[in-house]
C-alpha cells in the first residue's frame, strides 16, 4: 500500500532531508542507494539526492516473493523518475534452502545481487561506495535477536556502520535515528512510500520485537536506542581484538597451510575456540554452531596418536584431520 503525505514547502523539506545524514557519512560519489521503496529506504534515497543531487544512483532488489513485488518495483520506477535518479533493477531468487531461514536467504541474495550490480552494470560505473537504510529500530532488533539465540560478542556487535565487503564500502548512515524519525520527515516533506504487508505479519521474529517488545522498552527506558547501541559498540570494540589475537594465534598454529593439531594442543580451549572460528570465517566463510565448536574441540584434544581420525559436520562443510593438520571441505 503506498502512502502519500501532504506536500510542504520544498525548499524545507531538502533541508531537512540533507540534515538527516550524519556529518562522518563522506562516500565517495557517485554513491549507490539500496532502495525497496519502503519509508527507510525513500528516506535515505531522499537524503542522499538532497545532499548530492547527480551524484546519486539507485538499486532496487526484487525478490519475487509476493505479490506486492510489482507494485515496489513500480513505486521505485516512479520515484526515481521524479528525482531524476538512475535505477537499476536485479531481479534475484531469494527462496531458501533446507535449513535456511527465508530472511538470510533473502539477505544474501540481495548482497549478492547488489555487489554484482555495481561491479556490472554501466549504469553503476564508478560506483565504489553503497548506502543502506537500516536505522537504530533495527539496531536494537538485531541486538534482541543475537541476545535470543545465545550470541557470543561477534552477534552483540550487531550492524556495522561502515565495512568492506567485495571490494566496496557499505555504509548505514541512519543507525543512530529511530524509524518514526525518518517517516516523520517523509510526511513533513510530502514523499511517498509502500509499506511491505509482511511487517505486519508477527510470525516473523522481528516483527514481534517491533511491535510488542519495542513499545514496552520504549515505556521503561526511553533512552533504550542509545544504550543498547553504545553496548553494541562495546561488544565490536571487544570483537576486533579479540580478531587481532585470533590472527595472531592463527599464523602461529598454520604449518603446510592447515592448522597443526599440536600446535592447537598448546592453546587454551578458549584460545582454541577463537582461532578455530577466525579459520572457519576468514579462509572458508564458514561459521560453527556452538555444539558443533565444542565438539571439534574435543575431538582435537582426544588427537593423541597418528591413527585418530577427525570427520566432523562444521558449518557448511566438514572438518576432517590429514596428517598433522586439519582441513575443511564444503559440503557437496
Amino acid at each position: 500500500m503506498a502512502v502519500s503525505p501532504t506536500p510542504k514547502s520544498a525548499n524545507n523539506s531538502a533541508l531537512a532531508g540533507a540534515a538527516l545524514l550524519p556529518p562522518s557519512f563522506q562516500p565517495e560519489l557517485p554513491l549507490a542507494v539500496a532502495l525497496s521503496g519502503g519509508a527507510d529506504s525513500t528516506a535515505l534515497l531522499w537524503a542522499c539526492v538532497q545532499r548530492w543531487p547527480g551524484q546519486v544512483r539507485a538499486v532496487h532488489i526484487h525478490h519475487g516473493l509476493q505479490d506486492a513485488a510489482n507494485l515496489f518495483e513500480a513505486h521505485c520506477r516512479a520515484l526515481c523518475e521524479q528525482w531524476q535518479v538512475p535505477l537499476v533493477v536485479c531481479k534475484v531468487n531469494a527462496r531458501n534452502e533446507a535449513g535456511q531461514s527465508p530472511e538470510d536467504a533473502a539477505r544474501r541474495a540481495r548482497y549478492l545481487a547488489m555487489s554484482e550490480s555495481v561491479h556490472q552494470h554501466p549504469d553503476l560505473q564508478g560506483v565504489k561506495h553503497i548506502a543502506l537504510a537500516q536505522h537504530a529500530d533495527d539496531q536494537v532488533e538485531t541486538l534482541l535477536l543475537a541476545l535470543s539465540r545465545g550470541a557470543g560478542l561477534p552477534g552483540l556487535a550487531c550492524m556495522p556502520s561502515l565495512w568492506i565487503r567485495d571490494g566496496l564500502q557499505w555504509h548505514r548512515p541512519f543507525l543512530s535515528l529511530p524509524g518514526a524519525k525518518l517517516r516523520e520527515c517523509l510526511v513533513q516533506a510530502g514523499v511517498s512510500w509502500i509499506e511491505d504487508p509482511t511487517n505486519q505479519d508477527e510470525q516473523f521474529t522481528r516483527n514481534r520485537i517491533r511491535a510488542q517488545l519495542l513499545p514496552a522498552l520504549e515505556r521503561a527506558f526511553p533512552q533504550f536506542r542509545e544504550t543498547f547501541a553504545r553496548s553494541a559498540s562495546h561488544a565490536a570494540e571487544a570483537q576486533d581484538i579479540l580478531n587481532d589475537i585470533a590472527q595472531v594465534d592463527l599464523a602461529g598454529v598454520m604449518d603446510n597451510g592447515m592448522p597443526n593439531i599440536k600446535n592447537l594442543q598448546l592453546l587454551s580451549s578458549a584460545r582454541q575456540s577463537l582461532v578455530l572460528r577466525h579459520w572457519l570465517k576468514v579462509q572458508h566463510q564458514t561459521t560453527p554452531s556452538a555444539a558443533q565448536l565444542a565438539e571439534l574441540l574435543s575431538q582435537i584434544a582426544s588427537c593423541i596418536t597418528r591413527g585418530h581420525q577427525l570427520h566432523l559436520k562444521v558449518g557448511r562443510g566438514y572438518v576432517r584431520r590429514e596428517g598433522a593438520g586439519l582441513t575443511w571441505t564444503a559440503e557437496s
